[in-house]
């Protein structure tokens, strides 16, 4: 997934945000960071899934989890899960779980749209099969900070 890509679903890009999860549902709530949020859960449908499978690669599921302040309605932690199955001719199935965990905050109005200006995230990579030999797991995880300069010439 290309990082700018990823970046409007973090919180900067607010629109984007709220497109994604137009028609996601309410899960429950939960407390993050000492925040009460609510939760809203969207799946892809398999049509979507099908549309962007490539090759050998088959694109299971794919699950966002926003949790979003009650209080002030802004993303406060997204997680997106993505499940896919691959098969190479013939051989043993091999699938990779890939899952983003990113907690934004430092929300602050750009042209009046609040904007989030800090974000940690963690991914983690989980590669499993019929084999324990072909079981992995990696973590990267990435921290960053939104800023902005303005230049005042009056």
């Amino acid at each position: 997934m290309m990082i700018e890509q990823r970046r409007h679903w973090q919180g900067l890009d607010p629109r984007t945000t709220a497109r994604i999860f137009i028609n996601a549902r309410c899960i429950g709530e939960k407390k993050i960071n000492g925040d009460d949020c609510f939760i809203l859960k969207f799946c892809a449908d398999s049509s979507t899934l099908k549309a962007r499978n490539e090759g050998l690669a088959e694109i299971i599921r794919h699950v966002l989890f926003g949790y979003f302040s009650q209080k002030t309605g802004l993303l406060v932690h997204l997680k997106n899960s993505h499940l896919t199955r691959i098969q190479n001719n013939g051989g043993d199935v091999v699938y990779w779980e890939t899952t983003i965990n990113s907690f934004l905050d430092n929300y602050r109005p750009v042209d009046g749209i609040m904007i989030a200006h800090s974000d940690r995230s963690a991914a983690t990579l989980f590669r499993f099969g019929k084999t324990s030999m072909s079981h992995t797991k990696t973590k990267m995880e990435e921290v960053w900070t939104l800023v902005i300069n303005t230049l005042n010439l009056s």
